[in-house]
């Protein structure tokens, strides 16, 4: 249990001075001279290339081995000079010499199995590493393709959104436009329902104007009447015409009103159709305006059938008017008979 302990601090403290020899010795090849002479001498421990490597990790896998070899050679030098000393004695030169040599054989061997076992390793290395870079260019290689194809999708994708952009602002002057048409056409309609509604009170005004004409031409036919009354027998015949002419006046009238009132009734139907049309077809400049002339021919008949209708009132009232003086002329008549007959 304590062995364990006292191996880590013995690695503890190889690592230390290893560090210690880093920094007292830049030169890689000198590094691990000095390193093969510390774990020889001060720690005891047979170094190795393998081991020189994995403690110093300078240089390439031959440079550790180079070195080893080198040690050994110079050990081996300064044992022959210390075995070949003349003041030792024969049996202990020769045991001397083969106790150096079997530590160089035992050390050779377990160098060239280090070396192997570090070259082993350093070739599966070597193919691990090509491996890792061919696996690593197939990925670079669908890394490349990917990105071309992103890129590719992302040039479509941007040719598409300025298709888009422009496309919107397209659209968004077309809806402008028809914004535009559409209040205007608009303002067209506000503007022929004024003139509807101003031909309406027209309308309304000029009818006023029939009926209180039409009353007051009942008024002095019924004076006329009650004048007629008074007069001889004769007169009654004339008064008789004149109830006539009222009563076909008052017919007149009437077919007027009843006329302008279907007029006014066709009016409005084809005011609700052309509204209708003008939100169904707003749009269409062309049809609103067509309806528009429709329109203004429709109200110039309107008041000519107006003008019509006021015109044989007036001759009517124009035709009582000339019978009043007939009737004056025959009762002077019949005064200047009566004066004959009494002289």
């Amino acid at each position: 249990m304590d062995i364990a302990p006292s191996a880590d601090a013995a690695d503890a403290a190889v690592t230390a001075d290893i560090e210690r020899l880093k920094a007292a010795h830049p030169k890689t090849r000198e590094l691990y001279r000095e390193v093969c002479a510390l774990l020889f001498f001060r720690y005891g421990i047979t170094p190795t290339a393998n081991r020189l490597y994995q403690l110093v990790r300078r240089g390439s896998m031959g440079t550790p081995t180079a070195v080893l070899g080198e040690f050994w050679a110079e050990l081996r030098e300064k044992s022959r000079v210390r075995i070949d000393h003349p003041d030792l004695p024969a049996d202990l030169q020769a045991a001397a010499g083969e106790l150096v040599a079997t530590l160089w054989t035992r050390s050779t061997a377990s160098a060239q199995v280090a070396l192997e076992a570090l070259r082993v390793e350093a070739e599966a290395e070597k193919v691990v590493a090509q491996n890792a870079v061919t696996s690593m260019e197939g990925e670079l290689g669908r890394t490349e393709t990917a990105l071309e194809q992103r890129t590719s999708a992302l040039l479509a994708a941007q040719v598409r959104i300025q298709e888009l952009e422009q496309g919107q602002a397209a659209g968004e002057a077309t809806r402008r436009a028809l914004e535009a048409e559409i209040s205007r056409l608009q303002d067209e309609n506000a503007a022929r329902d004024r003139a509807l509604a101003q031909a309406r009170a027209d309308f309304s005004e000029e009818l006023e104007k029939l009926r209180a004409s039409a009353g007051l031409a009942e008024e002095r036919l019924r004076a006329t009447g009650k004048r007629a009354l008074l007069e001889i027998e004769r007169e009654r015949v004339a008064s008789a015409r004149l109830q006539k002419e009222l009563d076909a006046a008052t017919r007149r009238t009437e077919q007027g009103e009843a006329r302008h009132r279907s007029e006014l009734q066709a009016v409005q139907a084809q005011l609700a159709d052309a509204r209708h049309q003008a939100g169904v077809l707003e749009g269409s400049l062309v049809a609103v305006r067509d309806a528009s002339a429709g329109y203004a021919r429709e109200l110039g008949l309107l008041r000519q059938q107006m003008a019509g209708t006021v015109a044989p009132r007036n001759s009517g009232r124009k035709g009582g008017s000339v019978t009043v003086p007939a009737r004056k002329q025959s009762r002077a008549t019949r005064k200047a008979a009566s004066a004959k007959k009494a002289g």
